[in-house]
């Protein structure tokens, strides 16, 4: 009770709104003595698929023998998932302790920094603190928005990896592709390598502007690795790798979808830049090891085979595209329902648009959090994108009714629309409560 009562203190920080610029976290940072000088990192931003490819890099990092620092955002179902070594999430004891300390440094420059320290900003702090006691020699961090201005971007990393670019909060980076691809290239750093992942053009032809300008060695993932897919299913997706300098043995990606097809891309031309230009020991059986064990929660996750119940976090028109073509590819012809909820500031107009293909049932639910767009709202979006909706006022009800309808027509329950709803149902699911 003692953790969580500490935690609720430092999410009261988030009343001080999203504070984009990077001077009260280096005030914060020095006050700690500058936790984030200790450790390599490698730095991650996108809109899309960031998180999926932290995690397929720290398994791979981790089967090479590296300590393996990752800091993500937002968590799922307990605040200890954004601090993991070597893929253990940190304990509560370690948590508690940290968070004394961080909130001890946060009060002590609240009024000598620009503003109010943030939550992602003492989030941050956590992990570069976290990281140092625990002799992580390589860690990768995930921007929570944006990049240029973002908390994480006080780092000098040893690589930055940039993936799919989209339309996502248009509020604080942009109202066009190329403007919120200016604040993702922000992490690019003068002549440190980045790699970037699939994208538009108008963005890829940022990244590229932005590298040369830097002096940043860029490798495009898209142009210089080769995969194709053998075969797939709900346990994964069987797959062949090359790329312009290696050959890659057959293996099994646990994440199913498209999109984890372009993200893997991404990691395999990122080890390699790794492995060439920074000298790290990445042999190809660590590769291979580490993609073949990798897991994350909340994206494109089977709960359940009969019948099949998905959880997945889409909660913009990319990630909903991404989920409408991986769901199609696995499930085929199966009639598909959904269970959603989402975030009020969210482009959710484009995204049910996106979603509106599946032409199977819609429930609506609340969030449990402040942004949460209430289920009667989120329904007429629906009904105007054309799509058959009811408003539920919790998610088991709304679960029961999409579960009894798959079991009658052979389709298929997909949770989506929010990171928020999709750690709700994990935390359901795994205490038995759905």
């Amino acid at each position: 009770m003692e953790v969580t009562a500490q935690v609720e203190r430092l999410f009261e920080r988030r009343s001080f709104g999203i504070k984009p610029g990077l001077a009260a976290e280096r005030c914060l940072l020095e006050s700690l003595d500058h936790p984030e000088q200790s450790v390599a990192a490698v730095h991650v931003a996108g809109t899309n698929g960031k998180g999926s490819v932290c995690a397929m890099l720290a398994s791979i990092l981790t089967a090479a023998g590296l300590r393996t620092g990752l800091f993500t955002s937002p968590h799922l179902v307990c605040f200890n998932e954004r601090f993991r070594v070597d893929g253990v999430m940190i304990d509560d004891d370690s948590l508690k302790q940290l968070m004394e300390r961080v909130e001890a440094a946060a009060e002590s420059v609240d009024q000598a920094a620009e503003h109010a320290i943030t939550f992602f900003e003492c989030c941050a702090a956590m992990a570069f603190e976290h990281f140092r006691a625990q002799g992580v020699q390589l860690a990768l961090l995930e921007t929570g928005m944006g990049g240029r201005l973002d908390a994480t971007n006080v780092v000098d990393p040893a690589l930055s990896i940039i993936t799919r670019i989209d339309l996502d909060h248009t509020a604080y980076l942009g109202e066009d592709l190329a403007s919120i691809a200016a604040e993702k290239a922000g992490i690019i750093k003068p002549g440190r390598p980045v790699v970037i992942g699939a994208m538009p053009p108008e963005a890829r032809d940022v990244m590229i502007r932005t590298a040369a300008e830097r002096g940043a060695p860029l490798r495009d993932a898209a142009s210089s690795v080769g995969i194709s897919v053998r075969e797939v299913g709900l346990d994964g997706q069987r797959v062949k790798i090359s790329s312009d300098s290696d050959s890659y043995p057959p293996l099994t990606l646990p994440l199913i979808g498209a999109h984890q097809v372009e993200n893997l891309a991404t990691v395999v031309a990122a080890c390699e830049v790794l492995r060439d230009q920074v000298q790290l020991p990445l042999p190809d059986a660590a590769l291979v090891a580490g993609l073949t064990a990798t897991q994350w929660e909340g994206r494109l996750q089977i709960l359940q085979r009969d019948p099949p119940l998905v959880v997945d976090g889409a909660h913009n028109p990319g990630a909903a595209r991404a989920l409408v073509k991986s769901l199609r590819g696995v499930c085929r012809h199966q009639p598909v329902g959904l269970v959603l909820g989402m975030c009020a500031d969210k482009n959710i107009s484009a995204t049910l648009h996106e979603l509106a293909v599946f032409r199977g049932p819609v429930w609506t639910v609340p969030l449990a959090t402040a942004r949460g767009l209430p289920a009667a709202d989120l329904k007429q979006v629906a009904l105007a994108a054309g799509l058959e909706a009811q408003a539920c006022d919790r998610l088991p009800e709304a679960l029961h009714a999409a579960m009894t309808w798959a079991a009658a027509s052979g389709g298929v329950v997909c949770i989506a629309g929010s990171l928020f709803l999709a750690g709700e149902a994990l935390a359901a699911w795994k205490e038995g409560a759905l």
